[in-house]
């Protein structure tokens, strides 16, 4: 039985609804689907941002760590610095003060002239020569004249040997160090220091140690103590 238009345009509309109906479906679908993808990129794309965010700020905050560990090491030795120069200057200041009480002991002409016969002597057992030249200050030229043969008595007794002593003529020593001798053999090739400022010298190089602990007591940072 042969259908009417009515019925043909009805069954179109009925296709063409349930076509329109899986299109919609379809497209609910894809846009559902589309959704979930962008979601889980958007996620993906967050938290790789996010890492890289929080590594940049770790590696700012070890950076800053770092300045902060390399600022307060260069402080701390800055003030390391600054405490052994005060120490240091407070050791060349003691020095400095015993010079000076040094050399009031030439004040005294009984006592310096007992300390400058064992300088001499000194100066003469590292020697051991026959003629010796002794070099003096002006101020001080009398006194040493007055006591060479005692001197060389002494030297002849510890040593059975003599000795010739005689004043330098050419040349004094300085008039403003505190005090003391200079030897001198072999036409001035061979020299003995023993003024009163090298023998501080020579003591207070090996009393330094001794000094540091006495002013400002034993380095904990030390292991030895030699």
């Amino acid at each position: 039985m042969a259908l009417s238009d009515a019925d043909v345009q009805k069954q179109i509309k009925h296709m063409m609804a349930f076509i329109e109906q899986e299109a919609i479906e379809k497209a609910e679908e894809i846009d559902a689907k589309a959704e979930e993808e962008f979601n889980i990129e958007k996620g993906r794309l967050v938290q790789q941002q996010r890492l890289k965010i929080m590594e940049y700020y770790e590696k700012k905050e070890k950076q800053v760590e770092l300045q902060k560990k390399i600022q307060s090491s260069n402080m701390l030795n800055q003030a390391r610095l600054k405490v052994l120069k005060v120490r240091e200057d407070h050791v060349r200041n003691v020095l400095e003060e015993a010079r000076k009480r040094l050399g009031e002991v030439t004040h005294n002409p009984t006592r310096y002239s007992e300390i400058v016969k064992t300088l001499i002597l000194q100066g003469l057992y590292q020697l051991f020569e026959t003629n010796v030249v002794v070099r003096t200050r002006a101020q001080d030229r009398a006194l040493i004249e007055s006591i060479l043969p005692d001197v060389s008595e002494k030297y002849k007794q510890a040593v059975g040997k003599d000795v010739h002593l005689k004043i330098d003529n050419e040349k004094n020593l300085p008039a403003d160090i505190t005090g003391g001798v200079e030897l001198l053999t072999q036409q001035g090739k061979i020299k003995i220091n023993n003024t009163l400022e090298a023998r501080l010298e020579l003591i207070s190089a090996q009393l330094v140690p001794q000094i540091r602990t006495a002013l400002f007591g034993r380095n904990v940072n030390r292991k030895f103590t030699d």
